[in-house]
């Protein structure tokens, strides 16, 4: 029998990253809860060939294992900084690349960061309507943490831990559900 995955993927350009840090967290969590194995990439590990790219073929090999790991992942977990109120370009550009069947009955967590509580609604705004595109499951909580959250890149606040609690219980839940309903084609 093979081993669930979890993948996560983060919209961060830069490194280190509380985004990054927060969607490890978050994938961690369920990869726990359903004995699965978290892997968690950003918008680095996909390397210099995804700006250029105007289709999957033209990736590298590291780029399309990355893509790969995404569309074929048990759980999503899925997160971006936020930039002037939306998801960064190149996470944009990452999921434009993919087939729109692709993501199909995935469960997904939604999450983003910012910095300040004037972005928090990017997660009901822009994240849920693009996986809502690919008829994705995501989860009914979405998670928003901003940079009074987090103490030199941990997260530290209680009020987001709750939350993520929450969110990783309703991704425990959808995960079994899914098991067992059929999806249409």
């Amino acid at each position: 029998m093979t081993k669930k995955l979890v993948v996560g993927i983060s919209g961060n350009l830069t490194r280190p990253s509380k985004t990054k840090a927060f969607i490890s967290h978050l994938a961690g969590e369920v990869a726990g809860r359903i004995g699965a194995v978290p892997a968690v990439f950003d918008i680095e590990d996909l390397g210099p060939s995804l700006p250029p790219a105007r289709r999957l073929g033209d990736l590298d090999q590291t780029a399309r294992g990355v893509i790969e790991q995404l569309v074929n992942a048990d759980v999503l977990v899925a997160g971006s900084p936020t930039f002037k109120g939306s998801y960064t370009g190149l996470f944009k550009h990452l999921f434009d690349l993919l087939d729109p069947s692709s993501l199909r009955g995935k469960p997904v967590i939604l999450a983003a960061t910012g910095g300040g509580e004037r972005h928090s609604l990017i997660v009901e705004h822009q994240l849920r309507p693009l996986f809502g595109f690919f008829e994705a499951l995501t989860v009914p909580t979405a998670i928003y943490a901003s940079d009074k959250d987090f103490a030199d890149g941990v997260l530290v606040s209680e009020a987001i831990h709750a939350r993520a609690r929450q969110v990783v219980a309703e991704a425990v839940n959808v995960v079994g559900a899914t098991r067992s309903v059929g999806l249409a084609a």
